[in-house]
């Protein structure tokens, strides 16, 4: 199950009157908020990727294992769903323009490490048939996080080498 990691002490993780953003919309890309409605399409998207995603982002995020099961699944995105809710913490379903198919997800957390405001993880799908999509994913949230998002310095773990 994702264990979102918390910010040790550093006060709210985004001020009060942030609003946080809820839909990205681009030629090869949807990115929305995850909920409970996306669980078949996620489990596939995860199951299908347990190889790629296993410690990718290290023990802090202690997700996924290879006994993954679509219970937990079901569990993970209503844990995922709520959390923003509660605004803790922002997973992003990444969809197909037509929203038939999950390419992958990003998660906006808040750094545990004093030396970042937050962590940001995202993954690709393995089978996904165009490797251009990881790419053009990766230009995108690595700048959407420092012009949308209010933060100064983030982690990228499994993507950086010191993250």
């Amino acid at each position: 199950m994702f264990v979102t990691p918390r910010k040790g002490g550093r006060g709210t993780f985004l001020p009060e009157d942030f609003v946080v953003p809820t839909l990205v919309a681009g030629p090869r890309f949807r990115i929305r908020p995850i909920a409970i409605h996306d669980v078949v399409k996620d489990y596939d998207a995860v199951r299908g990727s347990l190889e790629q995603l296993e410690g990718r982002f290290g023990p802090e995020w202690g997700w996924p294992d290879g006994r993954f099961t679509f219970e937990q699944a079901l569990i993970d995105v209503a844990w995922l769903q709520k959390e923003g809710q509660l605004r803790r913490s922002f997973s992003y379903a990444v969809m197909t323009p037509d929203e038939e198919r999950q390419l992958g997800r990003i998660h906006v957390a808040p750094s545990d490490s004093p030396s970042a405001d937050a962590v940001v993880v995202f993954w690709v799908r393995a089978d996904e048939e165009d490797p251009s999509i990881e790419k053009e994913l990766e230009e995108f949230v690595r700048e959407w996080v420092v012009t949308a998002w209010p933060f100064e310095t983030v982690r990228f773990p499994g993507r950086d080498l010191m993250s």
